[in-house]
């Protein structure tokens, strides 16, 4: 496998592991065997969600995840993604889960987005979410989710 992969943590919400962070997205690249990428994964506030919404896709309000694809037919898995971790937060107490394990499920679904994966059809939406939840299941089975949550630093 190999690749550029650039995760970039620019929200406060949370403190996150990255480099285990790191070691989750390239266990999902390899599980999807993704052997050339280019991959950008940043982690954002709700603030700046919202105005990346409705500045590059006019859409309304804050989200979860967006995905935007730089990939070429034939080429290497090219693109970004934008996670809300204040969103995964909300999704989590509403879910029922970890805030760590549904900032997992909004890579794995812009990955799956990268990898033609489509959720705008219920047919397609079905199939997407199938795949999403055995990657989930597998990376959870593979990773500690829960130590994505990295103690803040105190300053004296």
């Amino acid at each position: 496998m190999s690749g550029e992969l650039c995760l970039r943590n620019r929200q406060r919400a949370r403190a996150v592991d990255s480099k285990l962070l790191r070691s989750i997205i390239a266990g999902l690249l390899g599980d999807l065997r993704a052997a050339d990428f280019d991959l950008t994964v940043q982690l954002v506030g709700q603030v700046e969600m919202t105005r990346i919404n409705e500045s590059r896709l006019r859409h309304a309000g804050s989200t979860d995840v967006i995905t935007f694809d730089y990939s070429e037919p034939g080429g290497p898995l090219a693109g970004e993604i934008f996670v809300c971790v204040d969103e995964a937060m909300i999704q989590a107490h509403r879910f029922r889960v970890t805030w760590q394990e549904e900032l997992v499920r909004y890579i794995v679904h812009g990955v799956l987005h990268l990898r033609g994966y489509d959720d705008a059809r219920p047919a397609t939406c079905r199939r997407m979410k199938r795949e999403e939840e055995r990657l989930v299941g597998k990376l959870s089975r593979d990773f500690r989710l829960s130590k994505l949550a990295r103690k803040p630093k105190v300053s004296a």
